[in-house]
């Protein structure tokens, strides 16, 4: 049976894959150059592609990935590169709606051609704001209206005159009193006061009033005439001011109808244009001379404004199709806004306060949207879902699309949409959409998924290396050599927690290659070495460790007590992980167990406090089939035991201790010490096998450092998964230590091999008369378990009687 001397620890080059520079082909980052093809996304690319040249009803892309792969710099190159290939889209703007100001029309034009109608409006309004005028202004036009203002006055002098000479005739004249014309008796050219006409002889004044009477029911019928004949006087004007300003109108508009001909849209807007300054030519006479010179002046602007035109999407100096990105989708920001003035002490809006989105300037191109913000927003996924399936954008207030508000507002002609939408997000959210939403499947058929890692090889090395230099290049950061070129690919390779694959978040690996052109440039180096990435690393560590350096420090003190010398009866040192934002370290933590006859029920002491997780219950109950299958067989198992992290305070969850705690239970059992000098990791199924398990590589340092703070006795190690072996990328300090053998890391594949490491004592393998080895760890556990089984026979109910017969 083997000893632990014949189980040794991993060789240096085991527990870090080095990257030799002279394989990267290069000395310096000088003229380096990447593939154009983005390092290991073949797939995510591929599917871009298709997602992109498709170009049918719900084919927009879903991007996701892990965050820090570059997904959106890469989607955005990409679209970029195929709008290129596509025209510039039209130009859209808003104009009033002569019918129903409320609805405001939309007008399309060709790319920039929304700009040069709105400047060719512009004209327009200034010519009619001065020629209008002038027309009224004209010798001819004064002419005309003179003679028409003459003939009603003459009209009125001569039915006067007739009525005058009558009563001349009769002994009466016409005169103006407070109440309007009346006759009145006249003697010798003077009006007759009432007391002479008293006077005179009855028939002389009988006669009189008849023929008065008379002429005044003539009068009467004049005055009857004189509104109609003003009527007639104010339409005849009316009929010269329409032929003044028809002529004057269809000159000024005549050479932008020609301009727009083959626009039937535009030319049927502008004839209505025509038709509204026709009808207003009152106001725009503005005639009013009781008015103050600001009153007409503002009044005249409130009139024109009417015919400009508010242009929302100008791709004048757009030369292919537009790439927009949404880094804050909100209901306003994609959809567009109506704003409002204040005016009068009241909020007020038109046509000209409609404000575009960014769909509108994507539209005809690619908008690319956060899918997390979008999503958060159920109003703006609901509205964006809207616009894919109907293709039209509708500019509205968000407590109108909410059904929240009754003011009156306007109510813009919706825009056709032509756009590639592409979301870009984490695949939690990719997933959970892909659960819960059913239009997703709808509305986004393309996924393209983002890897996090590629395969370490020979090849891949060579990639990463070229693509590290490219970024060295394009940062316009100091040269790096080919030492510090491998670093950060050895750096590549422990983010990916693997030594056989290289992270694909190239946010850390570019953030690592700015700090260490800082730390060079501040040393005046003008070139990179691994010195400065080693440096980097090491700094970037110090300044997130401070819970790590607090946690160690209370090991140290012996306020929280973790051994690394000397041996303990059911007791191991365990490791966890713990992060802190981006900072992950490892910390031993003591796990004791204590058996005595029972039931056969192992007690997870977290679990009773609700402490622990469901994981680490579900790593517990498999301690018990282990057991149960091991050593129980043919006797029941007579056990009770308890198992806890001491000196835990906070929630325990994961497997990665369930081998710790079965080591802990089988010294417990068999009464032979651990040595303390050991810390373990890895779960364990009910076959006793070791499985892997996360952050291994925080792990083993995190005993590392307790050991090397308390001293390096060469004989302190930690027992792994052999299948982690593939995760180990330590650091340097352990390297070192493991290659002057001050530190050892065990991989074991059984609990039986971890056992002989941890104890010194064998295992023990089941021999064919089905016990196990008296002096090895299983056959001490199978006699203590076989003691507490007859222990407890004994002590049932009638075992005595049965015994003594």
């Amino acid at each position: 049976m083997p000893s632990r001397n014949n189980i040794k620890g991993l060789a240096p080059e085991k527990v870090m894959r080095r990257c030799v520079p002279a394989t990267l082909g290069f000395k310096t980052t000088v003229g380096q150059r990447a593939t154009k093809l983005p390092l290991g996304q073949a797939g995510a690319m591929k599917a871009l592609q298709f997602g992109t040249e498709i170009d049918h009803f719900g084919y927009n892309i879903f991007v996701f990935g892990p965050s820090g792969t570059g997904k959106h710099g890469i989607v955005m190159d990409k679209l970029k590169a195929c709008a290129e290939t596509a025209p510039a889209p039209d130009d859209w703007c808003y104009v009033n709606n002569f019918a129903d100001p409320q609805k405001p029309s939309a007008l399309r034009f060709p790319a920039g051609g929304a700009k040069a109608f709105a400047a060719d409006m512009d004209r327009v309004i200034d010519d009619l704001r001065v020629s209008l005028p002038a027309a009224f202004q004209t010798e001819e036009y004064r002419q005309r209206r003179e003679a028409l203002e003459n003939e009603f006055r003459l009209r009125h002098d001569e039915a006067f005159g007739q009525i005058q000479k009558k009563a001349e005739s009769i002994g009466a004249t016409m005169i103006r009193t407070p109440e309007g014309t009346a006759i009145a008796p006249i003697e010798d050219g003077q009006v007759v006061s009432p007391e002479v006409f008293n006077s005179w002889p009855p028939e002389r004044k009988e006669k009189l009033r008849q023929d008065i009477s008379a002429l005044e029911l003539e009068l009467e019928g004049i005055a009857r005439n004189f509104p109609v004949w003003r009527r007639e006087l104010v339409e005849r004007i009316r009929e010269i001011n329409r032929a003044v300003t028809e002529l004057a109108v269809n000159f000024i508009f005549e050479e932008i109808l020609n301009k727009y001909l083959e626009n039937s849209a535009v030319t049927s807007w502008l004839s209505n244009a025509i038709n509204d300054v026709k009808r207003q030519v009152e106001n725009l006479m503005t005639h009013d001379s009781e008015q103050s010179v600001a009153g007409k002046e503002r009044r005249n602007e409130e009139i024109w404004v009417g015919y400009k035109v508010n242009v929302i999407v100008d791709n004048s100096k757009l030369k292919c199709a537009p790439v927009v990105f949404a880094d804050h989708p909100t209901h306003p920001a994609l959809f567009g806004r109506i704003e409002h003035q204040a005016r009068n002490g009241t909020l007020s809006t038109d046509y000209r306060l409609i404000r575009p989105g960014l769909l509108h300037q994507a539209n005809g191109g690619y908008l690319v949207i956060d899918a997390q913000k979008a999503v958060s927003n159920g109003a703006v996924w609901e509205e964006l879902k809207r616009v894919i399936r109907s293709r039209l954008i509708r500019i509205e207030g968000l407590y109108e699309a909410l059904g929240l508000s009754t003011t009156t507002t306007l109510t813009p002609e919706e825009i056709p949409v032509d756009v590639k939408i592409v979301l870009i997000g984490d695949a939690r959210i990719q997933y959970l959409l892909r659960q819960y939403d059913p239009d997703i499947d709808e509305l986004f058929k393309v996924s393209a998924e983002f890897e996090d890692s590629i395969e370490r090889t020979a090849g891949t090395e060579r990639q990463y290396a070229s693509l590290i230099a490219d970024s060295v290049n394009k940062f316009g950061l100091c040269t790096f050599d080919a030492t510090a070129v491998a670093r950060v690919v050895e750096q590549a390779s422990r983010q990916a927690n693997d030594s056989k694959k290289l992270s694909l978040r190239l946010r850390q690996i570019n953030d690592l290659l700015r700090e260490a052109d800082h730390l060079a440039s501040s040393s005046k180096d003008k070139i990179v070495t691994a010195k400065h990435i080693d440096e980097v690393v090491a700094a970037g560590i110090e300044r997130q460790d401070r819970i790590r350096r607090r946690s160690y420090e209370q090991i140290g003190r012996g306020i929280v007590m973790v051994d690394v010398r000397g041996k303990a009866v059911g007791q191991v040192n365990g490791l966890s992980v713990l992060q802190v934002g981006g900072f992950a370290f490892g910390r031993p933590s003591r796990i004791t167990a204590r058996v005595r006859m029972g039931r056969g029920e192992i007690i997870d002491i977290e679990r009773q406090v609700e402490l622990g997780g469901p994981l680490h219950s579900k790593g517990v109950f498999i301690l018990s089939g282990y057991l149960g299958e091991k050593f129980a067989r043919r006797s029941p198992l007579a056990l009770s035991a308890s198992l806890v992290f001491e000196q835990s305070y906070g929630g325990v969850d994961g497997d990665s201790a369930s081998s710790a705690e079965l080591y802990a239970l089988l010294s417990a059992l068999s009464g032979v010490p651990v040595g303390q000098n050991f810390a373990v990791t890895g779960s364990v199924n009910q076959m006793g096998e070791v499985q892997a398990i996360g952050g291994v590589n925080e792990k083993i340092e995190g005993f590392f450092d307790i050991c090397r703070e308390r001293g390096l006795t060469g004989n302190q190690g930690v027992l792994i998964p052999k299948s982690n072996v593939t995760h180990l990328m330590l650091r340097q300090d352990v390297v070192d230590a493991v290659r002057k053998g001050k530190f050892n890391v065990y991989p074991v594949s059984t609990i039986d091999q971890g056992i002989e490491i941890l104890t010194g004592v064998p295992g023990g393998r089941l021999a064919k008369n089905g016990r196990f080895p008296k002096d090895s760890i299983n056959g001490l556990v199978a006699a203590q378990l076989l003691d507490f089984a007859n222990t407890a026979r004994k002590m049932m109910p009638g075992a005595a009687q049965d015994q003594g017969r």
